[in-house]
């Protein structure tokens, strides 16, 4: 009777759809959260339908979005969803006190800071290792979307993010319905330009030119690319349900599959059960992505052949992680937004160590257990070692198509290994069993990585950025800041 009370308090959002969590035996937790997308997709439709810009004003439409979020967020996590007010109240705040020369140091700081202590919390004071109300979740895409202001008003990378945005606007772009339960994180500009109802603002028009001789003045459907993401996102939820439990993760630590288990076979295994945990990455996300889409958000212009784009914010690419042939390539594929976030955040601002520094950020953020950091920190020296590999070795095998394809089949298989060697411990969260996984192993991607790191040499990254500038002609920079600085002051006018 314990553990059933304690079963029924994990959850700490709404306890309406309790029948459906025990008639589908699944935790309610996740069934509110799964109930909460479908409902957002259809206010999806009925928010570009009914609610359009040439039907209504960009404050309605923020008003309704962020209420929506706002609704789901307390549906799904009860009180805990005042967090993400608090959070971006107190940033929004340090955005009027201070400076535009500080305030991207200082949002990064409290937001990451906010985070970490709720993370903490919830790892420490609540069951360990108990996903139920994880309102951390949503708090790391709102932390993205803080900073990413934030440093984007500092380095005016748009013009339109010298104005700061009303606080209306910050809460909407922030608790939006469409991205407050799974994100994915979004540049302000593309977000304020979909309100406003100009959702190609700051798109490859010219393209458009090229493409028609003329530019586009219908609004492309999001129908079909809607359809399509959504059927794929429950496709992979299948998979996931029905896979999910045939290869256990931690079958890979249990001591008589070590002992009786040949190592080809462990290896074997291990690529099947990381395999079968990636399903339900691609439903969150790929539904998630379908939701914007089905709002309008999302449009990223013209393919070569006039086929719209949908792309955005798509937040990944399930061939290319499932086919990839390099690190480098698997994590420019998963979680698109975040890597895109780390990167101007960190890694280009960075002088030394920009990798570490990164991969560190990245453990930090996603938040306290163990597990997590063990991750970051293998991947530091397997990004390391594979950069090396292919600078070193793969310019000897682009000579003939069948030395490249050999490349690339071995490439694959390391990629898949090395990839499922690293998330081990992320998927444990423990330090014990993590480490019994690498004892398993004898550390040796550990060691034969950082042998390879040593004896291969890559210049580092602040020697090439100069050879790049070197090589680069001077005249394209100056014509596009010349036209930077027209654009922007076209907008002072017409402002």
């Amino acid at each position: 009777m314990a553990a059933d009370g304690s079963r029924s308090t994990a959850c700490t959002g709404s306890s309406l759809l309790q029948p459906v969590s025990e008639i589908t035996n699944l935790p309610l937790d996740q069934v509110n959260f799964v109930v909460c997308q479908l409902c957002a997709l259809l206010s999806a439709f009925w928010f570009r339908l009914f609610l359009h810009p040439s039907k209504t004003s960009p404050f309605i439409r923020h008003v309704v979005a962020t209420l929506l979020g706002l609704y789901f967020a307390l549906f799904c996590f009860g009180w805990y969803a005042l967090h993400f007010l608090v959070q971006s109240g107190l940033t929004y705040g340090i955005m009027i006190l201070t400076g535009v020369e500080h305030m991207h140091k200082y949002c990064l700081l409290v937001a990451l800071s906010y985070l970490s202590l709720c993370q903490i919390t919830r790892v420490y004071v609540f069951d360990y290792g108990m996903y139920s109300a994880d309102f951390t979740g949503p708090m790391m895409v709102i932390t993205q979307k803080i900073t990413s202001l934030a440093f984007e008003i500092h380095d005016g990378e748009h013009c339109v993010c010298r104005r700061m945005p009303s606080l209306l606007e910050y809460f909407s772009y922030n608790c939006n319905f469409m991205g407050i339960l799974a994100g994915p994180t979004c540049s302000y500009n593309d977000y304020i330009a979909f309100i406003e109802g100009d959702p190609r603002r700051h798109r490859d028009q010219e393209a458009d030119r090229k493409s028609n001789g003329k530019l586009r003045q219908s609004e492309p459907s999001p129908n079909t690319e809607v359809v399509r993401k959504v059927a794929t996102s429950f496709f992979c939820l299948l998979v996931f349900l029905s896979v999910c439990k045939v290869f256990p993760v931690e079958r890979n630590i249990d001591d008589d599959f070590i002992a009786n288990t040949p190592f080809y076979a462990q290896v074997v295994y291990l690529y099947l059960s990381m395999l079968t945990t990636r399903p339900k990455y691609y439903f969150v996300w790929t539904l998630a992505d379908a939701i914007n889409n089905a709002a309008g958000f999302g449009f990223n212009g013209y393919d070569s052949d006039g086929s719209p784009r949908w792309d955005l914010i798509s937040n990944l690419r399930i061939l290319n992680i499932e086919f990839a042939t390099s690190f480098k390539v698997f994590l420019d594929n998963w979680n698109i937004q975040t890597a895109h976030w780390l990167k101007r955040v960190c890694y280009e601002r960075c002088p030394y160590h920009p990798t570490a520094a990164t991969f560190i950020l990245s453990a930090m953020w996603h938040g306290a257990y163990p597990g997590y950091y063990l991750t970051f920190l293998t991947g530091i020296v397997i990004t390391l070692a594979a950069r090396a590999v292919r600078h070193n070795v793969r310019p000897h095998f682009l000579q003939s198509p069948s030395h490249k394809l050999v490349y690339d089949v071995i490439t694959w298989a390391a990629t898949q290994i090395a990839i499922c060697y690293t998330v081990v411990p992320f998927v444990l969260l423990s330090v014990g069993p993590s480490l019994k996984f690498y004892r398993s192993w004898y550390f040796c991607l550990h060691i034969g990585c950082v042998l390879l790191a040593v004896a291969l040499p890559v210049k580092p990254r602040h020697l090439r950025l100069k050879d790049q500038q070197k090589n680069f002609p001077q005249r394209p920079v100056q014509h596009h800041l010349e036209a930077t600085d027209s654009n922007c002051s076209q907008k002072e006018k017409t402002t």
